[in-house]
């Protein structure tokens, strides 16, 4: 959970000043929260009040802390039987890594609360979380596929829902996960019997259409802002010919002496390249992906918070929700694909007030997308006239072997049998008999 200490980044709400719960004052004081950010101060004092709400503001900005801490005040005022099994509130998030960013700020902000918050999402544990639902939740965070598999498994059921979250909305469309919102949506009690909290930074004309279809009169609650992205981030471009990025970026790199850096690419492929490479020529990296399995994920991201690694790479699968203090380069390798991705990507460095960089590559791939950024940002990004010459050298390791998809003994297509010979498939015929039969 972030520390709420840039003053330019605080409203002058203070918490104290809300009427709070004092089992949530105290996860607030615990946490070091004194003043609201301004989407805080614009939606807690209407969800406190029971009030359906969509808020829109930048990443960064306590969207997890707002939803979180009007769900604890809601439960403890209705007087949550932790006897009962089945969650009396819901959060669905669009990614893992989201997931369990706001299972952690629910463990330190909860902390007083004595409610039960359980996590479930896809990768790991499926019998360890299963048991953990089966105990019995209050709080139940999660992705939509598992939460549905479990569903439907009669593990949980959700008629006892008093409150309902959606953390980045537009992300879930992105993602493909509309049905499966829709699907436990409408297996949730009556709009007025419960309380339906929508955050994202950005809502879509889709997203409001979901959320007058499902909330109870919704209040659309926004920090208004100047331009899509924060102040306090430099934003500068290069145009480097594809052979030279991996040069530039590892002399860039070089350059600096100290910092939390993040470099994101397209593809995992790059993603790796990128990775061996800054490895390669003595700079401390890692790599991380939908390849990476989710256990290695989360001790990697712990050792990029802790600072164990200064320069982590990665796919979009870490630009958005995941609060890492202190970034303070953002590197589009690659330039997105689309243009609200890169506002979550360099939303990565220049949280709550604090200032950060973020340096583009237009390359020959990808160039052609940066006046859509361009237009979605309201203003064209500085050129960086600074050079860099000579690049420098660099090593540019070759990827690992490829596992041997022949060996013996396999039974997949292509493989061989005991005797190291391919196997003959078998031929029926027309009346479905094998020959010989």
């Amino acid at each position: 959970m972030p520390q709420q200490t840039t003053a330019s980044a605080l409203s002058d709400l203070a918490f104290d000043k809300l009427n709070l719960h004092p089992q949530v004052k105290q996860g607030v004081a615990d946490a070091g929260f004194k003043h609201c950010t301004p989407i805080q101060a614009l939606t807690l004092p209407v969800a406190l009040e029971g009030k359906d709400v969509a808020g829109q503001a930048q990443t960064g900005t306590g969207k997890t802390a707002a939803f979180l801490l009007a769900l604890f005040q809601r439960l403890l005022e209705a007087g949550v039987k932790t006897e009962y099994k089945n969650p009396s509130a819901l959060i669905l998030a669009p990614t893992r890594e989201l997931a369990i960013q706001i299972h952690k700020d629910a463990e330190l902000l909860g902390k007083h609360c004595g409610l039960r918050i359980a996590l479930a999402y896809g990768g790991v544990d499926y019998d360890k979380q299963r048991k953990t639902l089966q105990d019995g939740v209050d709080v139940l965070i999660g992705t939509p596929g598992r939460l549905i598999d479990y569903f439907k498994q009669k593990v949980f059921n959700l008629d006892h829902i008093q409150v309902m979250v959606l953390d980045e909305a537009d992300r879930m469309f992105d993602l493909g996960f509309i049905k499966d919102i829709r699907y436990l949506l409408r297996r949730l009690p009556p709009r007025d019997e419960r309380q339906c909290l929508m955050f994202s930074a950005t809502l879509s004309h889709r997203v409001l259409e979901l959320a007058y279809e499902h909330m109870n009169e919704p209040e659309l609650l926004k920090v208004e802002q100047d331009q899509v992205t924060a102040d306090n981030v430099h934003q500068s471009v290069y145009y480097p010919a594809n052979e030279a990025k991996l040069p530039l970026l590892v002399a860039l790199l070089s350059k600096l002496e100290e910092g939390r850096i993040m470099v994101f690419a397209n593809t995992r492929a790059a993603t790796d390249k990128v990775n061996r490479t800054l490895n390669a020529n003595g700079l401390h990296s890692a790599a991380l992906s939908g390849r990476v399995p989710q256990k290695k994920r989360q001790t990697l991201l712990k050792r990029f918070h802790d600072g164990e690694i200064p320069i982590l790479v990665a796919t979009d699968v870490a630009a958005r929700g995941l609060h890492i203090p202190d970034v303070t380069h953002v590197f589009n390798f690659d330039i997105p694909q689309d243009a609200p991705d890169y506002v979550h990507r360099i939303g990565r460095t220049a949280r709550l007030g604090a200032r950060g960089e973020a340096i583009s590559f237009a390359c020959e791939n990808y160039a052609f997308h940066l006046p859509e950024i361009e237009e979605y940002i309201g203003y064209p990004i500085p050129v960086e006239q600074e050079e860099i010459s000579p690049l420098p050298d660099i090593t540019i390791p070759p990827p690992p072997p490829r596992r041997d998809r022949f060996k013996s003994g396999g039974r997949g297509r292509g493989k061989g049998n005991s005797s190291g010979k391919p196997r003959r498939r078998r031929r029926r015929s027309k009346s479905g008999a094998k020959p010989g039969n």
